[in-house]
């Protein structure tokens, strides 16, 4: 009533005169069901009537409290009369709306949830509120998250809330029709918030309680809200516009499988035994016993796995496909006394199967996966790479798979995706060794008969300063970025030792007798030995982090490395959350260029998960698009020596979620964004309808009958012998028979 009057006041006796606006702010909530029930949606209602409809309805509805507090608390509410209700009804110009961390949430009492799931979705409360109270005019008077206390000048955290609620709010006006007119951020300082005291902070502005004059220092955020404000919104920034244009002629299109489907169960036409069909009783087959029939050699065609694989890929239009074999099943002891022959015979076939339908083999002689890290349990009981001694492991495992299978596969990857958040300095740099050896073992050995490339397989996800204002963050994002990525590839693609920002780091740390980690040094044969051990740069990206150095969240924290994770919220992700950030790979591209110059890059592996209850995998179909959109910006705007793309990954059986084959009842059955990816590869990038065809030189089909030679070298120069004899005997007995004929003539 008092607001009523107060509103009337200004109306009758100030508003012809000064021609201004009179409301009320009210602060709210959003709540939602934990279950999508009719109970549940109905409390998720009342919460929303006992917190904001209580004092919003009397005012914009009809001058009376809500229909379900007045059946809940029907002895304790008030009675408006007839009169109060016509008084109060209407006395809003506009519905002012305060939606923050404090008021609407930390002191809202737990019973007006009614049991429901809070929830800070903005746009969900305007909607409703337009809904519900006839589409006003909404004023958003009080809105923003907060930081820690002892956050300073860096607050990520709050810029990237403040990001999401003003992001929801247009998405409001945009696409849900809501009338918002204005927004307000909560608070141009920092102040004595609540019953939180001074445990947080909400200002633009950080203020230095402790100071004699309380002195203030702008925030990052005031210069992203500044932005904003004259940007007026989120206007699309040109670098993240999708372009057209095409791929080079020749361009790798893959997909990855990390361990393909071994299937080497004998087929029945390998069993030597004789069976006869038992017709009148057991209706089965009964073996005669001491009968045996010729035992033939195995062959290709007795692994029925290997041709439904097969024909899944032919079915993608891929040109290549990227697996890794198995260390621990091929050489179960670590070296060459146990040899597992049935499974190289498989992948002998299986590559073999691939070139024979124009497929690339791109073979990874080990992947990090289990517990054990894929190596064989003797390796592993012994140290693993701690022990030196695996080097020697390796290279042997690796000469053996070069002689084995190098006349199929042309496209190695000694290590792929190396654990470097799980890996000591020590077994690191071991692995460093043990890429270096295998490298120049095929360089000298095998490179010029087979004719192949290798290198290694670094996993490089995208590092971004969550303060893009921030100096300090722009450091720490550079530091990740050496230690997640350059740490390996330094020595290999760089200049022979670990990156300098490594050094330098955890010298400072140890010299705080903080920590005890030392990084090893390579003696300078060992520099010689790992410096230009690579064919190509190849990595696997699914995703950019945000980076900081103030500290928010302990739980996020790295204190190893003094950085703090940061989430933006507004990105998209996958249920996994993963956060889906197309530019990432672009920036990590150039970065690459940058640091190791022309180098020829591979993306081996990029993907997204999704809900394998989601039909048409619309996630993963949009990621696609748009990474493949940003490789190519990378290869036509950036000059980037990009050279191929593979997706992450092949089925769901091997890679639950990741799929573009769903796997289901033991059937695959294709995803929509296989079938989107396979349009991309035919189109060999984005076509610009105006611009005219790239046409490309077709390229030499393989053949598997060339492999069948190849490998029978003496069979064939002993089969060409005979014919030769063949032809030079009936030549000499024809020759003799005409001159019998004409002396008795």
């Amino acid at each position: 009533q008092a607001h009523a009057k107060v509103w009337h006041l200004y109306n009758d006796h100030f508003r012809p005169t000064q021609r201004g606006k009179v409301s009320i702010a009210l602060s709210s909530h959003w709540i939602k069901p934990q279950r999508m029930t009719d109970k549940n949606i109905r409390e998720c209602q009342k919460s929303l009537d006992f917190v904001l409809g209580w004092f919003a309805k009397p005012i914009f509805i009809d001058g009376d409290y809500p229909e379900s507090m007045r059946s809940n608390l029907s002895s304790l509410l008030p009675e408006f009369s007839e009169v109060e209700k016509k008084f109060i009804k209407g006395t809003a110009d506009f519905f002012a709306l305060s939606f923050g961390a404090t008021l609407s949430f930390q002191l809202l009492d737990s019973r007006m949830k009614f049991q429901q799931l809070e929830s800070i979705s903005l746009r969900q409360l305007l909607y409703w509120i337009s809904s519900e109270y006839n589409n006003p005019q909404v004023f958003i008077v009080e809105n923003s998250w907060f930081v820690s206390g002892s956050t300073k000048r860096d607050d990520a955290k709050y810029i990237y809330y403040l990001k999401k609620f003003i992001m929801e709010t247009l998405k409001a006006i945009r696409y849900d029709g809501v009338n918002v007119f204005g927004y307000t951020v909560w608070s141009l300082l920092d102040g004595f918030e609540w019953h939180r005291g001074y445990s947080i902070r909400r200002g633009l502005f950080y203020v230095d309680f402790q100071s004699h004059d309380k002195k203030l220092m702008p925030k990052s955020s005031v210069l992203f809200y500044q932005k904003l404000i004259e940007k007026n919104g989120f206007p699309p920034l040109p670098e993240n516009q999708p372009i057209k244009g095409l791929f080079p002629c020749g361009f790798a299109w893959g997909v990855v499988d990390n361990y393909i489907q071994v299937d080497t169960t004998p087929a029945q036409f390998l069993d030597s035994n004789v069976y006869v069909w038992d017709v009148h009783q057991t209706k089965k087959l009964i073996k005669v016993d001491g009968v045996y029939t010729p035992k033939r050699k195995r062959q290709c065609v007795d692994f029925a796995a290997i041709r439904l694989q097969i024909s899944l890929l032919q079915e993608m239009h891929v040109t290549h496909f990227h697996f890794s074999l198995k260390w621990a099943l091929i050489l179960p002891l670590g070296n060459l006394s146990v040899i597992n022959h049935t499974l190289i015979h498989y992948y002998q076939c299986f590559a073999s199967e691939l070139l024979r339908v124009n497929i690339t083999p791109v073979v990874a002689l080990w992947q990090p996966m289990a517990e054990n890290q894929e190596l064989p349990v003797p390796l592993v009981k012994y140290g693993a790479w701690e022990n030196p001694d695996t080097v020697q492991a390796f290279v042997e495992y690796a000469k053996f798979c070069f002689a084995s299978l190098g006349d199929y596969v042309k496209f190695w990857i000694t290590m792929n995706e190396p654990p470097v958040k799980n890996l000591t300095y020590t077994a690191g740099h071991n692995l460093l060794k043990a890429h270096a050896k295998a490298w120049h073992l095929y360089d000298k050995e095998f490179r010029r008969s087979q004719k192949g490339k290798i290198s290694i397989a670094l996993q490089a996800d995208w590092v971004e300063p969550a303060c893009p204002f921030s100096r300090n963050d722009q450091e720490v994002a550079d530091r990740i970025l050496e230690f997640d990525i350059g740490w390996l590839a330094e020595p290999i693609f760089g200049n022979g030792d670990y990156p300098e920002v490594m050094r330098a780091w955890l010298h400072q740390r140890n010299s705080a007798d903080l920590y005890n980690f030392h990084l090893p040094y390579f003696s300078e044969a060992e520099k010689k030995l790992t410096q230009g051990s690579f064919d190509f740069f190849a990595l696997s990206h699914y995703t950019t982090t945000l980076v900081g150095w103030e500290k928010e969240d302990a739980l996020k924290y790295d204190h190893y490395l003094e950085v703090q994770m940061i989430n933006d919220i507004t990105w998209l992700h996958s249920p996994s959350r993963a956060a889906v950030v197309p530019w990432g790979l672009r920036k990590l591209l150039k970065w690459v260029k940058s640091k190791y110059g022309d180098v020829p890059v591979y993306v081996l592996a990029n993907g997204i998960d999704d809900d394998q209850n989601m039909v048409h995998d619309k996630l993963r179909v949009y990621y696609i698009q748009n990474y493949i959109n940003e490789a190519l910006k990378a290869y036509t705007l950036d000059n980037v020596n990009l050279q191929g793309y593979f997706v992450y990954s092949f089925n769901d059986k091997t890679a639950p979620k990741y799929g573009l084959y769903s796997y289901v009842a033991n059937q695959y059955e294709p995803k929509p964004s296989m079938k989107h990816y396979r349009e991309i590869v035919d189109n060999n990038g984005f076509p610009d309808p105006e611009t005219p065809e790239l046409l490309c030189p077709e390229e030499a089909a393989s053949c598997s009958e060339c492999h069948f030679f190849r490998n029978r070298k003496s069979l064939l120069a002993f089969i060409s012998f005979i014919f030769v004899a063949f032809i030079v005997t009936i030549f000499f007995i024809m020759y003799y028979s005409q001159r019998i004929e004409r002396r008795y003539k």
